[in-house]
């Protein structure tokens, strides 16, 4: 009885305590555990015509990721109505909802909006972006986003000694056009007339003639995205008001960018000097567009105050001024600052002690796994004294790791994925980055991605670049795959670029120098951008292990 009463109380506790290990998880079901917060952002978008807000064409859009915007820029071929998504890349997976209709990301845009099963033949990723539109991006949490476009329509009219630009109402189909009052109103050559647009048309077409404008005449246009035409008056007006010849001044560190306005037919002669100098230099070729005209001034000096003007028919404009920027050097471009911080597990940091961080490594990332991977070394692109910086990649256990160094600082490990902030404060115009380093790359086995599979045997490479950005903040790079954000090279507010990428041996210190292309002409600078690594695909996890590259005396160039 005793036996059998412990047995019939250990089956009563044991059923008891299961019996509140249910209650327990029965009350839990409720939506008490957490989500982990994926954000979904759209990495890019793509449109048919798209372009950028000056009508070139282009495939970047304007990505605000803080305020989950869109901006896109579309020719004057596209129907705003039914504008066609060619590419929408999302990150974490997310699904992309339309109103109420879900698309799949994984296979967008080879399925369309109306039936998840069209085939890609049948696809039809069209959307009315006459007003912004709005999409969903769900995770575990929804995120919205606003999707805009705007067309970019370029009316270009040229008449004979026309003074400022054509004034063109689209909503009333009016066009008025000044010319000087030297100008014969029954007799003007017409050299452009665009007033349908790069692909519109115009009836009857004037362009090349010697056109009557002694009274306001009509003209039908039809533009690219219509296939009804508009019947357009074109008033001609003579004015005592000459165009105001002088230039605005765009001033780098040995150049300078001047573009003015002018009346059509008429030729600039353009002088500067140093504002000391009583000498005045003809700048030898300047560019007439319509009414616009423009010149490059070369061989400037930096960080100095000249003079210009601009004479037309024996007319001499306002002097005007300008003051050239700086040759600012590279900070610590020699690398041969480094201190090994004994609070940090013995972690190389490329600066001088107490001295003023302008570079990083990854060394804060990879001494976790107790390498430094960026070392300073005492073989030198000249034989001499101080260091160059030698970077090593590695297999770590548990990830690859590629050496690097780059201006800005590394802020954080989260797990073995990095957080960097790249750039650093800038505001000048070097034409060149002259750098010296060789290299060995060894075959790439580590493939720390899926995406990076197609790489697995072939030689690693090395990749040193130079950006000059106009960032309103140093930009945030993060390596894990579910949130990876890292540098476009291709991003709108890249100003100048410059790269090298080597998949070869280079045994021998080599000498390169790299030829910034400056995309913008008028943009000035606000950081500056370089970054040298032995293994271009580290950032996906991916290159050889040993792979080492040296690197030495990099230097801004001013031409």
């Amino acid at each position: 009885m005793d036996n059998g009463g412990r047995r019939m109380r250990r089956h009563h506790i044991s059923f008891t305590a299961l019996s509140i290990c249910f209650l327990l998880s029965a009350c839990t079901i409720e939506n008490d555990i957490p989500y982990p917060t994926l954000e979904g952002v759209i990495s890019a978008i793509s449109v048919d015509g798209q372009c950028d807000s000056g009508g070139n064409s282009t495939t970047s859009a304007t990505i605000n990721k803080t305020a989950y915007t869109a901006q896109l820029y579309v020719d004057d071929t596209v129907d705003l109505t039914a504008l066609t998504i060619t590419r929408l890349s999302v990150t974490n997976d997310a699904q992309i909802v339309v109103g109420d209709e879900a698309v799949d990301a994984a296979n967008f845009p080879t399925t369309g909006f109306s039936s998840l099963d069209s085939l890609a033949s049948t696809a039809d990723t069209r959307m009315d972006f006459s007003n912004p539109v709005s999409i969903t991006l769900r995770t575990y949490q929804d995120y919205v986003w606003t999707l805009s476009a705007e067309r970019v329509l370029i009316q270009d009219i040229e008449l004979q000694r026309q003074v400022g630009s054509a004034v063109i109402d689209n909503d009333a189909h009016t066009v008025t056009i000044y010319v000087s009052s030297r100008q014969d109103l029954s007799a003007i050559s017409v050299t452009t007339f665009n007033l349908g647009g790069p692909h519109g048309t115009v009836s009857p077409d004037p362009t090349g003639q010697t056109y009557d404008f002694s009274s306001p005449q009509t003209f039908d246009v039809t533009f690219a995205w219509e296939t009804t035409s508009h019947t357009y008056t074109v008033t001609v007006l003579q004015t005592d008001d000459e165009e105001d010849t002088s230039a605005e001044a765009f001033p780098w560190a040995t150049r300078v960018y001047l573009n003015g306005s002018i009346t059509v037919g008429d030729e600039p002669v353009v002088q500067y000097k140093e504002s000391t100098s009583s000498t005045w230099i003809t700048v030898d070729e300047v560019t007439v567009s319509g009414t616009t005209y423009s010149a490059v001034i070369y061989d400037l000096t930096p960080g100095t105050t000249y003079n210009y003007r601009t004479n037309v028919e024996g007319s001499t404009g306002d002097t005007m001024s300008f003051t050239t920027a700086p040759a600012t050097e590279l900070t610590d471009g020699d690398f041969d600052n480094w201190h090994l911080d004994t609070d940090s597990r013995e972690r190389w940091e490329p600066w001088a002690e107490g001295g003023t961080q302008f570079w990083d490594t990854g060394n804060r990332g990879s001494l976790t796994l107790g390498v430094n991977l960026s070392t300073p070394d005492e073989d030198t692109c000249d034989g001499g004294e101080g260091y160059s910086a030698k970077l090593e990649s590695r297999y770590m256990i548990l990830r690859f790791g590629s050496a690097s160094i780059f201006t800005g600082t590394y802020d954080e490990t989260t797990g073995t994925n990095a957080v960097l902030s790249f750039g650093r404060e800038f505001s000048s115009f070097p034409t060149k980055m002259r750098i010296n380093y060789k290299y060995t790359p060894e075959t790439i086995k580590y493939i720390g991605d899926d995406d990076c599979e197609f790489l697995r045997g072939e030689p690693d490479s090395c990749w040193i670049y130079i950006a000059l950005t106009d960032w309103d903040e140093p930009y945030t790079i993060r390596t894990r795959k579910s949130e990876r954000q890292l540098f476009d090279v291709n991003d709108e507010h890249v100003i100048a670029f410059a790269q090298i990428i080597k998949g070869e041996e280079v045994p021998d210190w080599t000498t390169v120098d790299l030829e910034l292309e400056y995309r913008y002409t008028d943009r000035t600078p606000t950081y500056i951008l370089v970054v040298a690594a032995a293994s271009k695909y580290g950032d996906y996890f991916c290159g050889g292990d040993g792979s080492l590259m040296y690197v030495d005396n990099f230097e801004l160039i001013y031409e």
